[in-house]
């Protein structure tokens, strides 16, 4: 049944050599509702382990759409945040890859791999793709969800092309090719050969630590002892970090703690859970409260949260002091001189999400950098990054990376707080506070409502856009209390590649004022049963010190209540406010 194996008991390897595994072609009809989003393809978890063939429809699609001559004999990786169903879908995943001509499979240990860590092993081994079974910030659990997303060569999130290629396939597939008799043994790392019916070399599995290859590439982006210091010395920076019960415990504990020598009671919550302790694994004030808690004691002078798989993050400072994500980015482009990274490669431009603040622009202006404005979705990131365009970008849905890799990274952006804290001998606040006085302060807040009905999502949206694209939008002045807001633009945002050419249109509707204040609308997800999300995002410059202390709320209230107005999304949403507010 199972074709050569390979034990790594040290240098001497085991081989039992047994019939050849078949390959088995299995008849299976389309589904309508496969196509992938920005994030792959997220479903309920029930979805995927209920319906009939619904997993082995949508991996077929997925390899399929790899050019034949590519696939043959190719190397791709495959990880899982630790979420359940992970490991019945990589065994899936393993008996498919064989029988579809992968020549290799490179998977994190018990399927653990965090999402930057798939980015990094990608670009580093030269695999075509990756395999990332998470569904992100989203419940687990049998109840929860569940999500499939595919990186391509260059480590990054698939392509608009990449994505309707999968999709054209899932509607239209007959049959998908398996090896249901190859088992793999995701616990035990070393490497695991098996021999297959027509085929003329062996299909292998290597189970790799979870860790190692990413934990390489952070030494050489930051001065580890640097940062040991910090965490070791006579004043040594008392942290605390939440993992959230997702993959990212053994990394913390890994390198947080026996690399750069934070004690092992600083990281909680290291355990991946398969539900994540029964909560969002969600890096944010509203799901991170435990950590929110610990920070506000004053005991500790630097905290992060994590998301499931490890690309988003969360930054307080000592007594609970919040980093905003849009600041975040900011104020590491200011401080890119204190990354030896930086100072070795250079810094070439800078990029965030149009619904991101405008705080990493001053930085990028006073640096005489490019600035880049792009749609959400961390694969346009890459498009710039791959040309030599950009060094460092971000969201304001927590995630930020640089070229390193080609995913926002969650434990990146928390050693590049440290080493600029290490650098500057600095807190948190003192570092966020100067940037403001440097710079001016961008105040900024998200309102999410989410599971609408996505038809009255939809016409919401329209309705909206055909209010602000009228001519006489645009010189609309809005009076709220003492204030008076007068729009100078309103548009429906669209990218133009600059590296390819190719328009990303629709892809949010934001109004700028005369004063620099921006409202932007964005619809997402009215897929996989879990209702349509609409976003509205409020920003606000203000320049002068001694107004730098305000309640963001207080601040963007006048915004908000521009928003609420021209929208109408209480009266025809049925809802009396957000879910959540950031």
């Amino acid at each position: 049944q199972m074709g050569f194996l390979f034990w790594s008991g040290g240098s001497a390897d085991c081989k039992m050599e047994l019939s050849p595994i078949p390959v088995v072609t299995v008849q299976t009809s389309p589904f309508e509702d496969q196509r992938p989003g920005t994030s792959g393809l997220r479903r309920k978890t029930a979805v995927f382990e209920g319906k009939r063939n619904y997993l082995q429809n949508y991996i077929q699609s997925l390899l399929s759409s790899i050019d034949l001559r590519d696939r043959q004999g190719c190397t791709m990786v495959v990880g899982s945040d630790g979420r359940y169903f992970s490991r019945a879908a990589t065994e899936v995943i393993v008996q498919m890859a064989a029988a579809n001509g992968i020549g290799r499979l490179v998977i994190g240990h018990n399927s653990l791999l965090s999402t930057p860590a798939v980015s990094c092993i990608i670009r580093k081994i030269k695999a075509i793709g990756g395999i990332i079974l998470t569904a992100s910030h989203n419940s687990g659990g049998p109840g929860g969800d569940f999500g499939i997303k595919f990186n391509v060569a260059n480590g990054g999130p698939s392509s608009d092309t990449v994505m309707e290629r999968i999709s054209q396939v899932s509607r239209t597939l007959e049959e998908y090719a398996i090896c249901p008799d190859l088992r793999i043994d995701l616990s035990r790392l070393g490497r695991q050969e098996f021999d297959l019916e027509n085929k003329f070399k062996p299909f292998r599995v290597e189970i790799v630590d979870s860790v190692e290859v990413y934990l390489q590439l952070l030494r050489s982006i930051f001065d580890f002892s640097a940062i040991k210091s910090l965490l070791t010395g006579p004043d040594q920076l008392k942290i605390h970090i939440d993992a959230m019960n997702g993959v990212m415990g053994p990394y913390v504990r890994r390198i947080l703690c026996d690399e750069l020598g934070a004690p092992a009671n600083s990281a909680v919550n290291c355990v991946p859970l398969e539900d994540f302790g029964g909560r969002p694994p969600e890096p944010n004030l509203t799901y991170a409260t435990s950590l929110v808690e610990a920070m506000k004691g004053g005991d500790f002078g630097f905290g992060a949260a994590f998301d499931a798989d490890g690309d988003r993050y969360m930054i307080l400072g000592e007594n609970g002091f919040f980093v905003n994500p849009s600041d975040s980015v900011a104020i590491m482009a200011a401080n890119l001189s204190t990354i030896p990274y930086f100072k070795q490669h250079g810094v070439r431009g800078f990029a965030r999400s149009m619904a991101t603040s405008c705080a990493l622009d001053r930085v990028a202006k006073a640096m005489k950098l490019a600035l880049y404005e792009t749609p959400a979705g961390w694969r346009y990131f890459g498009n710039l990054m791959d040309s030599g365009r950009c060094s460092l970008c971000g969201e304001e849905s927590f995630g930020t990376g640089s070229d390193h890799i080609r995913e926002k990274d969650g434990l990146w952006s928390v050693l590049m707080w440290l080493s600029i804290m290490a650098a500057r001998k600095q807190s948190v606040e003192q570092l966020v506070r100067e940037h403001w006085a440097k710079f001016g302060r961008n105040y900024f807040c998200r309102f999410d409502y989410e599971g609408l009905d996505p038809r009255a999502a939809f016409y919401l949206m329209r309705d909206l856009e055909t209010v602000i694209l009228d001519k006489a939008f645009t010189s609309q002045k809005f009076a709220v209390g003492d204030r008076i807001y007068s729009v100078e633009r309103a548009e429906n945002f669209e990218y133009i590649d600059p590296v390819d050419g190719t328009v990303a249109r629709n892809q949010g509707l934001k109004i700028t004022f005369t004063d620099a204040s921006r409202l932007m609308f964005r619809m997402s997800g009215s897929d996989g049963g879990m209702g349509a999300t609409i976003r509205i995002y409020a920003e606000s410059f203000e320049r002068d010190i001694e107004r730098h202390n305000r309640e963001t709320q207080v601040v963007l209230g006048p915004l908000i209540a521009i928003a609420l107005k021209i929208s109408n999304i209480h009266e025809r949403t049925g809802r009396s406010g957000p879910n959540v507010i950031t």
